[in-house]
């Protein structure tokens, strides 16, 4: 995506909350983007990609809060490509799986605005799976159904067709119907839907705090009442719901269910907070430091420019590394020119970041505290 005076909006899906699912071609996006307009069950931490300039609206709706109207969300959409922006409209899951989408493309090309709608990966299939539930298999079912519990309020009946779904039988996966779940399964209970069906709900699901509930259709509500189950959820019917007890592979990672906060800069943060996700763990990144380049600049660059006639150079952080080479090759287009002095690094990952500049790290103390240097 080039920023030019054209605008165009993209239709974005932001996955089922795991960073990890995010497609590619949607962190393109963000990272270019000049407005993103995201939704309340996308990922915040996608928006920390966007540009430090980027416009960034939310157009969440939430129970008992005043959110902008869908006409008003269309209407702000046409408004920003019209001026030459680069829009990205970021919707949880998959745009066009019952989160609007369609409407929104809709109301785009009738303003002859050119879009582009990016597919995502959908809570419906993602959710079951980290729950250890497939949503086909060969053995139990030969299809799969999905359906939604929030219906537009403004219909006199629901379209939901109980009778068919319990005559298709097979998978049935509801989203955004947790808050309807006993009236939904009273309604497949009175069509004939059998009273033992496995029914399983999972809360958050990808995530850390990923929750899930397993009964029957007969109980399923009754046991997320008392459980004090909420949105956002997905409820899976089927006889596949019975193989979660072989296939529950994400709750049984050894960080699961924790809530681990990490404080470094975003820009450190990324590669641990990655690898407690992959241990199971719900990571919120609260950066409380800011790395900031020298008060006095023009005393450090000359440090730098004498460089080479140092005995000895002493980084104690991958920051100081990069701080000092950024001054370093806006002086000097060659490393060599860094000449005879010696290079000590505190740490492995100070280490390794010289390294990555094709340097000879000549002293690396033991313990990774700078007093070391002189012992």
């Amino acid at each position: 995506m080039s920023r030019s005076d054209k605008g165009k909006c993209f239709l974005v899906g932001a996955g089922p909350g795991d960073l990890g699912l995010v497609t590619l071609r949607a962190k393109e996006l963000l990272e270019r983007a000049d407005v993103i307009v995201y939704d309340a069950l996308a990922n915040p931490e996608m928006l920390g990609w966007a540009p430090v300039d980027a416009e960034i609206i939310f157009a969440g709706k939430r129970a008992g809060e005043k959110t902008l109207s869908q006409d008003e969300i269309n209407a702000l959409l046409i408004e920003k490509s019209r001026i030459g922006k680069n829009v990205v409209r970021l919707k949880g899951g998959d745009p066009f799986v019952f989160g609007r989408g369609g409407e929104e493309a809709e109301a785009l090309a009738a303003a002859g605005i050119d879009f582009e709608i990016v597919p995502g990966i959908t809570s419906a299939i993602a959710a079951p799976a980290y729950a250890g539930i497939p949503v086909t298999h060969r053995d139990q079912n030969s299809h799969v159904t999905f359906f939604t519990g929030h219906e537009d309020p403004a219909k006199s009946e629901s379209a939901i067709d109980f009778d068919a779904l319990a005559k298709l039988g097979g998978t049935q996966v509801m989203l955004m119907g947790v808050d309807r779940l006993a009236a939904v399964t009273r309604e497949m209970l009175a069509h004939g839907t059998r009273k033992n069906l496995p029914v399983a709900l999972v809360r958050l699901g990808t995530l850390g705090l990923q929750r899930t509930i397993v009964g029957t259709l007969e109980n399923i509500a009754e046991r997320a009442s008392a459980a004090g189950f909420e949105a956002p959820a997905v409820a899976i019917f089927g006889d596949v719901v019975s193989l979660r007890k072989e296939l529950n592979w994400f709750e049984k990672r050894p960080l699961f269910g924790k809530r681990i906060v990490v404080t470094r800069t975003r820009k450190q943060a990324s590669g641990l907070s990655s690898q407690l996700r992959a241990l199971g763990a719900d990571v919120i990144q609260l950066p409380t430091i800011r790395i900031e380049p020298p008060s006095d600049l023009r005393e450090f660059a000359e440090l730098v420019q004498d460089a080479h006639s140092f005995d000895w150079i002493v980084f104690t952080s991958p920051n100081g590394v990069d701080a000092f080479f950024e001054i370093f090759f806006k002086l000097y287009d060659d490393a060599r020119e860094i000449g005879a002095a010696k290079i000590a690094a505190i740490g492995p990952a100070t280490a390794q970041r010289v390294k990555d500049f094709h340097l000879h790290v000549d002293l690396q103390p033991e313990e990774f505290v700078a007093e070391a240097v002189v012992k």
